[in-house]
């Protein structure tokens, strides 16, 4: 039997795709499943998007790219962190990454050694958790109430602080919660960081254009001071609809650059030149796209929000941000479904939906904040609506 790393032991697969999975199956068995379990845009990569990549493609551009990408693509993006960021960046101040979540794990297998602590705000995408235990990290979870907005508590970011701490992992818009956080609440984490040193900070930022309430503000454009501790990352998966494109990109301090380049080249190397062809076009392409998009995403978030109101047993926020729902659904434990299963956690409820209203949903407890399901609003008006009344009628039927 082969003997596998201790790494690998810890590693377990993502919720999220663990309840995608079981979707697809129920639907491969006849089942009419809506599964709002995967953050994915059901929009379409746009046009000119595709026709760049087509064009690349035919011109030849289809060798072994610069691990760091390729020089109008780090361009673009350098344009693009000035422009919406207000960063002081250049070509060479920018990474690109196969996916946002490569830039994640760039960054954190770059500076955590085994049992150095890493500070997530909960909720969290579960994907952290996964890369920081990975590199033998020590997730600390500070939870942010509903009752608050979900956001960072400083003076309780500030309490967490150990010899031990070695960086925070801050994401805004978040996943699953949709908090956004405003210049006020950055610059009091900044306050506690720089009584703190030795922190490190990952901002992800894939979400960025995704606000619903408020303004977009990110840490290193707040607190200038802290730029050379922080790295910055984001991506066209979201905004752009580009999750097959595999395509992030993030900038910071020079030698952490160096650092993660160097990981990547170890795991990777460099971005399909493709892709990065298409990255230019739809970061230096017509934006007004974004705000077509983004009023989509609104009006689902209100279309959710709304149906689950008349839902008992749930309580739901309105996301300032993102495209997730993220009920709590604590009313609903220690009831019996109409099919006798008894509800004694959100994993409970998550599959009891699956299995009983066929609606795809992951428990809170993926995010680090147990009594929740996260709900995604990606997908189109009327699957949405059906899925929500199936949720209504499953907490109807309960109490």
């Amino acid at each position: 039997m082969t003997r596998f790393t201790a790494r690998i032991r810890r590693t377990r697969p993502a919720a999220t795709f663990a309840m995608a999975a079981r979707a697809r199956a129920l639907r491969a068995a006849g089942k009419d499943v809506i599964s709002l379990s995967i953050g994915e845009p059901d929009l379409p990569t746009p046009a000119h998007i595709i026709e760049a990549a087509h064009r690349a493609a035919k011109a030849g551009e289809t060798k072994y790219p610069p691990i760091a990408g390729t020089e109008a693509c780090r361009a673009a993006v350098a344009r693009k962190f000035v422009r919406e960021q207000h960063l002081p960046v250049t070509a060479k101040d920018v990474l690109i990454t196969n996916g946002g979540k490569q830039a994640i794990f760039n960054a954190v297998m770059a500076v955590i050694e085994p049992g150095d602590a890493v500070i997530i705000p909960a909720p969290c995408w579960a994907g952290y958790i996964q890369v920081v235990e990975f590199a033998g990290g020590v997730p600390v979870f500070l939870g942010g109430p509903a009752a608050g907005g979900f956001h960072l508590d400083p003076a309780a970011l500030d309490a967490a602080m150990t010899d031990r701490t070695r960086l925070l992992l801050l994401n805004y818009p978040n996943n699953p919660s949709g908090a956004v956080a405003d210049a006020a609440l950055l610059e009091s984490i900044a306050a506690v960081l720089r009584r703190h040193p030795q922190v490190l900070v990952i901002s992800d930022d894939i979400y960025e254009h995704l606000i619903f309430e408020g303004a977009y503000h990110t840490l290193a454009a707040v607190a200038p001071d802290l730029a050379d501790r922080i790295v910055t990352m984001s991506g066209v998966s979201k905004s752009y609809a580009m999750t097959g494109w595999r395509l992030g990109f993030c900038t910071g301090p020079a030698d952490w650059l160096a650092a993660m380049s160097l990981v990547q080249g170890t795991a990777t190397a460099g971005v399909s030149t493709i892709s990065q062809a298409a990255a230019v076009a739809a970061l230096d392409g017509p934006q007004d796209l974004l705000a077509e998009r983004r009023a989509i995403y609104r009006r689902r978030r209100d279309l959710v929000t709304a149906a689950l109101a008349d839902a008992p047993g749930l309580i739901c926020a309105k996301p300032e941000g993102a495209f997730y729902a993220f009920p709590a659904v604590t009313g609903l434990l220690g009831r019996s479904t109409p099919a006798r299963q008894r509800l004694m956690n959100d994993d409970d409820v998550a599959n009891a939906l699956l299995d009983e209203a066929l609606v795809a949903t992951v428990p809170g407890s993926a995010f680090a904040m147990a009594g929740h399901i996260r709900l995604s609003t990606a997908t189109g008006d009327a699957a949405l609506a059906e899925a929500c009344g199936r949720i209504v009628r499953f907490c109807h039927a309960l109490c």
